[in-house]
């Protein structure tokens, strides 16, 4: 079980692809920042929408150190390349339609029951990217990557 921890700590792939979703984090702080002008913890470090996006900025480190590391012609590399096309897809698409529904039921919510005592609970509306949100991150990703893994 040593070796485990041993080998997992010395992971480059590994920690290029967390120090590509930190900085990442760290960006969608500081943009919500200059464009809010206050400070919101939360943003640095949890929480999902934003610019850049830091599961594309992961998604994306991970499979260019890995085409980096095992070869781009790798089984691994393509394993990484997909699952990286799917979260992204997944962000810009899925999660960005859920949280245009969101605003939309928050709306309706807020009109319908402004002056009842019905307590509904509101939807978190920043859950997907815009394209260029998850360009940006991937964008990210990439530079990292060959910056790290050299």
């Amino acid at each position: 079980m040593g070796n485990f921890f041993k080998e997992l700590a010395e992971n480059k792939i590994l920690w290029t692809a967390i120090s590509a979703w930190f900085v990442a984090q760290f960006l969608k702080g500081v943009f919500y920042y200059a464009v809010e002008k206050r400070i919101n913890f939360k943003r640095f470090v949890v929480g999902s929408g934003g610019m850049p996006s830091s599961h594309s900025a992961l998604v994306t480190s991970l499979a260019t150190a890995v085409g980096i590391a095992k070869g781009w012609d790798s089984p691994m590399t393509a394993i990484a390349i997909m699952f990286a096309a799917v979260v992204m897809y997944d962000a810009a698409g899925v999660r960005l339609a859920a949280s245009r529904q969101a605003v939309i039921l928050n709306k309706i919510v807020d009109e319908i029951f402004e002056e009842g005592e019905f307590h509904q609970e509101r939807l978190k509306e920043l859950l997907g990217h815009t394209p260029v949100e998850v360009i940006a991150g991937a964008t990210l990703g990439v530079i990292m990557a060959l910056l790290l893994m050299k």
